[in-house]
């Protein structure tokens, strides 16, 4: 099973979560809100979206490429690791 399916409702719920913080985008510009605001707001669209990137990312390394909870101690697995923890510090 991919980890897209098995994880659907999890991921389902972060994009319905996110669509909510764009529509409130949408309404603060339509109510004129001041832009330090609406920038605030966009930032956290923008921290949710790299949210869920970094989850399917990781996701896709550890179901489709390796996983390095097999074996914690191999080169492969602390690469990988090390991949995944660089990916989510940059898209944080």
């Amino acid at each position: 099973m991919a980890h897209t399916i098995r994880d659907k409702q999890k991921l389902l719920s972060r994009v319905r979560r996110i669509r909510g913080q764009i529509d409130a985008v949408e309404k603060a510009l339509e109510e004129e809100r001041e832009c330090s605001s609406i920038l605030q707001t966009i930032a956290a669209c923008r921290g949710a979206i790299n949210s869920l990137m970094t989850e399917v990312i990781e996701g896709h390394i550890r179901f489709h490429v390796i996983n390095p909870d097999l074996q914690p101690e191999s080169e492969q697995a602390k690469a990988t690791q090390e991949l995944i923890d660089v990916l989510k510090t940059y898209l944080k």
